[in-house]
């Protein structure tokens, strides 16, 4: 069984937030393909289905971000999970916004939310890293992160979105799987041109 884990902040003045966007993919995730209704289970919101043969939980932790691994760890026991049946999507600053990264254990780098998973379950869980962009200077992260996309932010977040709940049954397979699916949607490759056919004609004169 794989549990998907959406990191973010719950209420409604968080939704939009830079900091949100695991919570965005584990929305469009749950509904493309026809999870269950969220149950309030492990101090989350929890969603049952399945991507391609594989059984699988989604997981939103309602801890707020620092506490996130409380209910990872929870949801962990409860099933006899291992770290490397586990997937977390989140926000990363480091990477372009609107590009993706797969990585298997390694630091938090400042991340609270991954910083609490590590706590509960140790490091060799398995992080899709959802690029958000960095404003450039250190003194700007906070509003950075916590603030809303913007609507410019709109063209590249929603297909980017669709793209991970199309490409999301591969995560079965493999993080290298998932991401070449999502690359296709995004940028498939340019159809083959037709060799131009000869039409000139050979004339006896």
């Amino acid at each position: 069984m794989l549990l998907l884990v959406g990191l973010g902040n719950p209420g409604s003045k968080y939704d939009n937030n830079r900091h949100n966007i695991g919570f965005m993919a584990a929305d469009i995730i749950a509904r493309r393909h026809n999870f269950s209704a969220p149950r309030d289970r492990f101090q989350a919101q929890v969603y049952e289905g399945r991507l391609g043969s594989e059984k699988c939980l989604i997981l939103k932790p309602q801890t707020y971000m620092n506490l996130s691994g409380q209910a990872v760890g929870e949801a962990v026991r409860y099933f006899k999970l291992t770290p490397d049946d586990v997937i977390v999507f989140h926000d990363e600053l480091d990477i372009p916004a609107g590009k993706l990264k797969f990585k298997t254990g390694g630091g938090h780098a400042g991340h609270n939310g991954l910083r609490s998973i590590e706590q509960h379950i140790g490091k060799e869980f398995h992080r899709i890293r959802m690029g958000i962009g960095h404003p450039g200077d250190k003194s700007r992260v906070t509003g950075h992160v916590l603030g809303d996309f913007s609507k410019q932010d709109q063209e590249w977040l929603d297909p980017l979105l669709d793209a991970v709940a199309d490409a999301a049954p591969k995560l079965a397979e493999s993080g290298a799987a998932f991401l070449n699916a999502v690359g296709l949607i995004l940028k498939p490759p340019a159809p083959k041109k037709k060799p131009e056919n000869d039409n000139t004609q050979n004339s006896n004169q």
